[in-house]
This record gives C-alpha cells, sequence and structure tokens, in this order.
C-alpha cells in the first residue's frame, strides 16, 4: 500500500562552542518539531504508530552524527534518521559553529473516508 505525505516540515539549530554535531542536529530537529501539531490522530483516533517519521539531516560532517540518539529524540511514530552532507560551519573568534538543517516529513497508509487535497489515489 502507498502511503500518504501527511506533513513536512524544515528546521534549524546550531551549535555555538562544542562543535556538536548531534547537539545541532537534535535543535534542528526540534525546531522543526515547534512549527506543527497532528492533531488527526485524536479526530480519527489512529495509533501514532499508524505514522512512519522521515527525518533528513544536512551537517558538514555526517559521520560525526549519533543518528540512534536522534531518532531516540523522536515522540510519535517509527522513526528513521538518516544523515546527509550539508549545513555549515562557520569559524568565529578561533571556534567553529555548526548549523544543522533537518526536514521531518509524516507519512500514513491511506485512509479511507478522507483523503488529502489533490490526492487522485484514495
Amino acid at each position: 500500500m502507498t502511503e500518504q505525505r501527511l506533513i513536512i516540515e524544515m528546521g534549524m539549530g546550531n551549535d555555538l562552542h562544542g562543535m556538536d554535531y548531534t547537539k545541532a542536529a537534535r535543535r534542528a530537529i526540534e525546531d522543526a518539531f515547534r512549527h506543527s501539531s497532528l492533531p488527526v490522530f485524536g479526530v480519527l483516533e489512529l495509533p501514532h504508530d499508524a505514522m512512519r517519521v522521515q527525518v533528513t539531516v544536512a551537517v558538514q560532517e555526517p559521520d560525526q552524527l549519533d543518528l540512534e540518539a536522534l531518532r531516540a529524540t523522536l515522540p510519535r511514530g517509527r522513526a528513521e534518521v538518516r544523515a546527509v552532507q550539508g549545513g555549515l560551519n562557520v569559524a568565529a573568534n578561533g571556534e567553529t559553529i555548526v548549523i544543522a538543517q533537518a526536514a521531518v516529513e509524516a507519512f500514513l497508509p491511506p485512509q479511507r473516508g478522507w483523503r488529502l487535497k489533490g490526492d487522485q489515489g484514495a
């Protein structure tokens, strides 16, 4: 069964002094969460584990991310986190500021009785 993307949110986070990529990525994910709410679960009485959450995090050194720690911060759904090269490292006063970007996407299996606008398959 094809999933329907329900939401895409973007966030940005940084670590000013520790050059900690995971800390900056966690803040980017939390920033994305602050921009969204999914009342559909309560309205339709859907269990949260019906949702697949896919997070893509971009930092200059993706191999420095603790993906399991980031996955553990996701409060709902079946979570996947992947790292890609991106974000920024900015030199400032002898330190490196790490800036991370995150895209958080939520997917549901097709639901009966309602459809997303523009969805021709339901």
